[in-house]
Formats: C-alpha cells, structure tokens, sequence
C-alpha cells in the first residue's frame, strides 16, 4: 500500500501522542477502538461492555473482575470536547426497557470509562489503589475502507471502482450508474448538474449493495452512505468515471471537477479521521458479522473477505514503546469478534471462530509479526436466545430459543416480534473453506434475527445485567495487562 500520510500529518500525529503521554503520566489512559461493517454491533458491544462493568455483571473469566480486584466502574466526562459522546444512557434504555435494539454507529463518539482496581501484584499494592482510563472510540468500519483512497489518485480510484461494479454479483446493481456514466463524456465541460446526477446514481447503487440480500461490504467512500453534515457538499459530489487512457483533460472539464472534489474528500474526510484518531489507537477490536454474508451468499463472503483485507492494512500494529509518540503509535492488542454468535448452538461457535479466522489471516500473521498480540473468537455481546434440546422423530435437536423481530421469516413463517420461538439454525461446515465457497450446506443456512432478551430480576427485584457470550474473555484479552 501507497504511504497514507504527508510529513505534516505525522508531525501532527506526534503532537497529539505526546500530549496523550502527558496526560497518561498523571491518569493511565488506553485508546481503545471499536470499529465493524454495518450491522455488526458496534453500538451493542459498547454499551453492554459499559453495563456490564458499571454494574458488576457476570464475568467469570475477567481475572480483576472475578477475583474482586476491581474496586468500581463509571463513566467520566470524555477529554475530547470537539467529538460526540456515546449515548450510553439511552443505548441502554432501549435495551433493556424497549427489548429493541439501538441505532446503529453514524459517526464517530467516544466514552470515558474509569476503572478503580487493587494490583495482582503486592508491591504495586503499596502504592495504593489504581486507576485505568478506558477512552472507547465507536466509528464505522465503512470509514476505515477510506483509508486506502489515501494512496490512490482519482484515476486509480475510478478503474478499481469500475472494475468492481463489472463483478457478476454488482453487475446488475450497478447497471443504473454505468448507464449514466456512459451518457457523460469525462473530457465535457464541468457542469455541476451532471456531477450531481452521477454522484446520486453512485451513491444508489452503493446503497443497493449495502442491503440485507446482497450483503456486500467493499463500498468505499464511506461517507456516501451516511453523509452526516457533509450532505450536499461538493466533497460527497462525485462519482468515479470511465477515463480515457492517455488523455490530459482541460482545466475546466468533468473529469478535473471531479477529480478535485476526490481530493477534497481525503482532505476533508480521510486524512483527519486518520490523524486525529484512527492514528492514536492503543488497542482495537474489529466486529464481523460472517452469518450475514453467509446469509447472502459466497459472493457476499468473498466480499466481506476483500473488504477486511483493506481494513486490516490500514493498521498499524506493533509493540507500544516509549519512543511511540515520535515514531508512531501502535495497536499492540487486536481482537477479531465474530458477532451473534446467540444466532447458533454452542457447538458451532469453534466453527465460526474458524471461519473468521480464515477471512483474517493475513491481516494475523502481518500483526503478529509486527509484535502485536491477535486473538480471534466468536462473541454475543447481548446474548438474545438460549439454548434447548428439543425431540422430533425420535431424535434430540439442538435448538436456539428466542423472540425472532417482526418481520423475519424462515421459509412461509413470518414472525411477529412477540412470540418467542425455538428454532434449528443448521450447522456450519467443519471445515472453513467449505463455508467460504458455499459448496456445502452453509450456503443453505439462514439465521433470523432476535428481539434483546427480557432481563431476569433477582429475588429483591434488581434487573441483572445484560446476559453475553464470551465478553469476559474479550474483556480479558484486552484489558487484562493493564489491570496487573
């Protein structure tokens, strides 16, 4: 991959790590991302893992949690006063008293979690009582598939887009924009009502390959599809074209219009998302939800594949070190989480693991040589349905038992969101590859997705906290070192 960064970029970069390090020195601090794909629970992760914290959940395999070393959890004003705050508060709210689950990640937000906890050590012990800052920064993983635009010019970006769209699984999606696109001559004066037409066709046919049926993932730039207060803006009113090759266009023509607006949008997009946080990460958990591209299809899966290839390169793991603030900070700790695993009986959740693992391992092994430590598993940050055995035929079934949302159907059953329902999601292939090609009976597997549970209440009639999946040992993976 091409540098993604000017000089003056990384002088910033280094400024805003020294002064993390200043801070750090009075308050320990760890900067840790939490990105995903759409869909993948990014906004469920956080506010579970807040909850669960906050109110001393179940977290047996967290060793400072279980062993009782952690004193107290709350949330503190986050330090940066330009950036949303996660609204942890009413995430939770529809959680647990609506049973919907929340809005997902349009933005970038951070949330401040302080964690007050006795050392495993004895003499750290003397010195009192410790203190961790857990800054967490929710972003989309669409945004990070801008990241690689930073080492491709407008002409670069355009033959890899179109190269894309001729796919047979977009081919179809895109014939819309590639009919506009032929209508328009690259090389024609700039005229901004044909900017706008093509740059709304593109951003349809992206939208398009976004939905649940086709599920695909490399949809790149990122901010077509949630503009936020860019919307309307010269910088997201563009369109990727069918170029001539050896062709210098004029000044004044669509292709330099265009082309100036693609580097505007690094300008204004890419390169300070990259500067002012993706660039000051510590650690990093990347959510996938692989059962929604199995849902769709190997196409689905293969892209999914490519797109967390891009993702992944854009990392920059490495062991922390003391010159980090001048030679680049480092994710030192990346987590790879396979969401809903709740979709699935547990004996299937090996399997997952192993197919997660597959789509990443690349990005695994250049991590781990880079000193970064990696670890993959298959998590529910909200665990959704429980587990039965139920007999048909003479035989027990594994089954899933939960309250399928209005709307999802599984062949002519369409359920009503209040109903709860004992389903058989199948079982993926033992072998990866063969979920990954659709040559088995994963191509055929279809999961539906479930209401958030109704919170069990003790004896005094305190609601317990959110019930999960292996989120104690993401927590464990994670944060462990820092609680020593």
């Amino acid at each position: 991959m091409s540098r993604l960064t000017r000089i003056s970029d990384d002088a910033r970069i280094a400024l805003d790590n020294l002064a993390d390090l200043a801070g750090g020195l009075v308050s320990p601090t760890v900067r840790f991302g939490v990105t995903g794909l759409s869909r993948s629970g990014k906004t469920v992760f956080i506010t579970a893992l807040v909850h669960n914290m906050v109110r001393g959940g179940r977290l047996p395999l967290f060793e400072a949690h279980a062993s009782g070393r952690i004193a107290s959890a709350g949330l503190r004003p986050q330090p940066s006063m330009d950036v949303p705050r996660f609204q942890y508060e009413d995430h939770v709210r529809t959680l647990v008293e609506d049973r919907q689950w929340p809005n997902s990640t349009r933005a970038i937000s951070e949330l401040r979690l302080t964690v007050r906890y006795e050392s495993a050590s004895a003499w750290n012990r003397t010195f009192g009582a410790g203190t961790l800052n857990i800054d967490i920064v929710d972003y989309p993983g669409e945004w990070l598939l801008d990241l690689p635009l930073l080492g491709m010019d407008f002409a670069q970006w355009s033959a890899q887009a179109l190269a894309l769209a001729a796919l047979p699984n977009r081919a179809d999606l895109a014939l819309q924009w590639r009919q506009a696109l032929s209508a328009h001559d690259p090389l024609a004066p700039a005229d901004e009502g044909a900017a706008r037409a093509l740059a709304q066709s593109f951003t349809a046919y992206l939208a398009a390959c976004r939905r649940d049926e086709n599920a695909l993932s490399a949809l790149p730039p990122g901010r077509f599809l949630m503009p936020g207060d860019l919307e309307g803006s010269p910088a997201l009113t563009f369109s990727p074209l069918d170029l001539p090759a050896d062709v210098t266009p004029s000044r004044d023509s669509l292709v330099r219009m265009m082309s100036d607006r693609y580097e505007a949008y690094k300008d204004v997009v890419v390169r300070p998302f990259f500067r002012e946080h993706f660039a000051r990460l510590d650690r990093q958990i990347v959510l996938v939800d692989a059962l929604q591209a199995l849902n769709a299809g190997p196409a689905a899966v293969a892209d999914l594949e490519s797109a967390l290839t891009d993702i992944l390169e854009c990392f920059r793991p490495g062991r922390a070190g003391l010159l980090a603030p001048l030679t680049g900070r480092r994710i030192d700790r990346i987590l790879f989480a396979a969401t809903k695993a709740d979709h699935l009986h547990h004996g299937n959740h090996d399997r997952l693991e192993a197919i997660l693992a597959r789509l990443v391992d690349n990005a695994i092994a250049r991590a781990r040589f880079a000193g970064a430590k990696v670890e993959v598993m298959a998590i529910a940050a909200v665990r959704a349905t429980r587990e039965a055995l139920i007999r048909e035929k003479g035989e027990e079934l594994p089954v899933i038992v939960g309250t399928p949302l209005a709307g999802e159907r599984i062949g002519k059953d369409v359920f009503d969101g209040e109903t709860e329902t004992a389903i058989f999601p199948g079982d993926l292939p033992s072998h990866p590859e063969a979920a990954l090609s659709g040559a088995s009976q994963a191509s055929a597997l279809r999961f539906v997705r479930f209401r958030p549970p109704r919170l069990e209440r003790t004896a005094e009639g305190l609601t317990l906290s959110l019930p999960h999946i292996r989120l104690d040992r993401a927590l464990q993976f994670l944060f462990a070192d820092k609680l020593a």
